[in-house]
């Protein structure tokens, strides 16, 4: 991998100085150095293999409101002082802020690069995948492996003193199965990924991942189309958070809140789930998939706590809506590359622990939809209004899972969802999945345990 372009803080100061010439208040460089590596194996046979470099800055100047923003591939103190200067023309008056002393960011590492494994090959863990789910059944016909992996280095300085490296290491395994019983296909697919190298997958299952994508598209295959009611809902753990990222999350980003267009807005301090009700969102898991060092503005990352006790507890905030909003900085701030405007988005977010088991809340559950496995949705943030499609549902009668489903959809708003939640497990666990939003596609942990919404409208083909 290539080297990060060095800029040292004497020309930092210089390049600050003329972002600065015509009276803006703030000056933040960010710089990039990334390889985007992806691969596909299809029946077992690797068919594409990508590595796309990426270089470049961006230099971002604001302004009371008012922000420009400029980027460049040209890698060269030359570049981005000549950047800096042509994004200054843009305001008019005389210099009039400071460039505090750069204050070099320290911390205990929470993402850790074990560089010797940086670029291990994952073919021989992805055809471990292939052989499992292939021999799962014969009503499996195809089988899809792939390995994407985001090798990035970034520096960003600006005049508030930010002065920060780091090192991220994106890497996801997967497998996506469809089963066909000669009239019909169904589709399913699992995943394992973490901010690390390879070492991530030492003691890791991959014929368990392939078996489990296999056995999900090939019970789905048989499954009958589900009667859509209004019923309680069980939602599994892992990716099941989804439900909070999409119909909770999105509406604490600042970007939505300081425009006054979220659903959540004025809302802190105030009930907005139910009083089991705990959720975070964190960026200081070790080698998490969505975990930093710092974020894309250099502030060192922490654990957010959105929900407490049902209780609205905070925003997701970056440092232009911090002013906007009066509210702290939430070390959220995030973007796909160099081209893309920074915005606060989430890391790792997820409900915390109840005390109830997953036991306890299927024996409590007369009459229901088990969602194991989510699906994709849409969100209107505004609103909180969503749309989630199930990918492995079964039904719940007299307090046991009994038949497979398929087709269910969950129809809701996340306001009521939050306050719906009456029951809530203790086996949290976290999946993995890529949000996009104006700052581009960034890598993004859902999770929660089992939880329960006492009822939801579920949609379903079944009994037309």
């Amino acid at each position: 991998m290539s080297k990060l372009l060095q800029i040292n803080k004497d020309e930092a100061v210089k390049i600050l100085e003329a972002g600065l010439s015509t009276g803006a208040d703030f000056c933040e460089v960010f710089m990039e150095d990334t390889i985007n590596y992806s691969l596909e194996m299809v029946s077992g046979e690797v068919t594409d293999i990508s590595n796309l470099h990426v270089t470049g800055a961006s230099i971002r100047i604001i302004k009371d409101d008012v922000a420009v923003n400029g980027c460049t591939s040209e890698m060269s103190y030359d570049a981005l002082i000549k950047l800096a200067n042509k994004l200054a023309s843009n305001f008019e008056g005389a210099p009039s802020n400071e460039i505090k002393e750069f204050n070099d960011t320290t911390r205990n590492s929470i993402v850790h690069i074990d560089e010797n494994r940086a670029n291990d090959d994952p073919v021989p863990l992805l055809k471990k995948a292939y052989v499992a789910a292939k021999e799962y059944s014969n009503e499996i016909i195809q089988v899809i492996c792939s390995a994407t992996r985001k090798n990035q280095k970034i520096h960003v300085f600006a005049n508030d003193g930010t002065w920060a490296k780091d090192r991220r290491l994106n890497t996801r395994l997967g497998v996506s199965c469809i089963a066909s019983d000669g009239k019909n296909m169904q589709s399913s697919g699992e995943n394992e990924g973490g901010n690390s190298a390879m070492d991530l997958y030492d003691n890791f299952d991959m014929e368990e991942l392939g078996r489990s994508a296999a056995e999900s598209a090939v019970k789905m295959l048989h499954a009958d189309e589900m009667v859509g009611g209004d019923i309680p809902v069980v939602i599994h753990n892992g990716f099941g958070g989804v439900i909070l990222h999409e119909s909770c999350g999105h509406s604490l980003e600042a970007a939505g809140v300081a425009k006054g267009m979220s659903v959540n807005c004025g809302k802190l301090g105030k009930k907005i789930a139910s009083d089991i009700v705990n959720a975070v969102d964190s960026g200081i898991h070790e080698n998490e998939w969505g975990s930093l060092n710092v974020d894309d503005e250099g502030t060192p990352t922490r654990c957010n706590v959105l929900i407490e006790n049902g209780i609205l507890k905070s925003y997701l905030v970056d440092k232009q809506n911090s002013k906007k909003m009066n509210h702290p900085i939430t070390a959220s701030s995030r973007r796909e590359s160099y081209k893309h405007v920074p915005t606060a988005r989430m890391t790792n977010t997820y409900f915390l622990n109840g005390t109830s088991t997953f036991e306890e809340i299927i024996a409590n559950t007369k009459y229901g939809l088990f969602a194991k496995k989510m699906g994709g949705g849409s969100v209107n943030p505004a609103t909180g209004e969503f749309n989630f499609a199930v990918n492995e549902g079964y039904m719940i009668e007299d307090g046991k899972i009994t038949k497979p489903v398929r087709g269910a959809t969950l129809v809701g708003s996340g306001k009521d969802v939050l306050l719906r939640i009456d029951m809530i497990s203790n086996n949290l666990s976290l999946g993995y999945g890529m949000c996009g939003a104006s700052s581009g596609s960034i890598p993004a942990c859902v999770g929660q345990p089992t939880i329960r919404v006492s009822h939801l409208t579920v949609g379903g083909k079944g009994g037309k």
